[in-house]
């Protein structure tokens, strides 16, 4: 179908930045949205970022002016740069696409995918 593949994740101090990066690949006919995910052990996944293919973007109220999210069309690529971190924002984050695939090369369908996830700690 499609994979996602994400990078960027590490260990920083609070304060610190980092730039998640998440990579699909496949048959790729469109990419319509892609997002970005986090959960922390013991706690429930959360929704973080979500851009779509006209440019709107979402954030959830926890990360705003502090996070933003872009794309690399030509790359069906997705970046979450994240600034001003803190110890709360420590989670596995993983990136979602939603969009349309060839499943033969005469037609497409619609395709859900999720990226294995990256982890970021944020020491205090």
């Amino acid at each position: 179908q499609v994979q996602l593949v994400e990078s960027g994740g590490g260990l920083v101090q609070a304060g610190g930045s980092l730039r998640l990066s998440c990579a699909a690949s496949g048959r790729i006919s469109s990419i319509n949205v892609m997002g970005w995910y986090r959960q922390a052990p013991g706690k429930e996944r959360e929704s973080v970022a979500r851009i779509t293919s006209g440019g709107d973007t979402w954030l959830v109220d926890s990360v705003k002016g502090r996070f933003t999210s872009s794309r690399d069309y030509a790359k069906n690529t997705v970046y979450l740069q994240m600034n001003s971190l803190k110890p709360e924002d420590t989670a596995v984050y993983l990136c979602n696409a939603e969009g349309r695939y060839y499943p033969e090369s005469w037609y497409t369908d619609d395709f859900t995918s999720w990226g294995l996830g990256t982890q970021v700690t944020v020491s205090s």
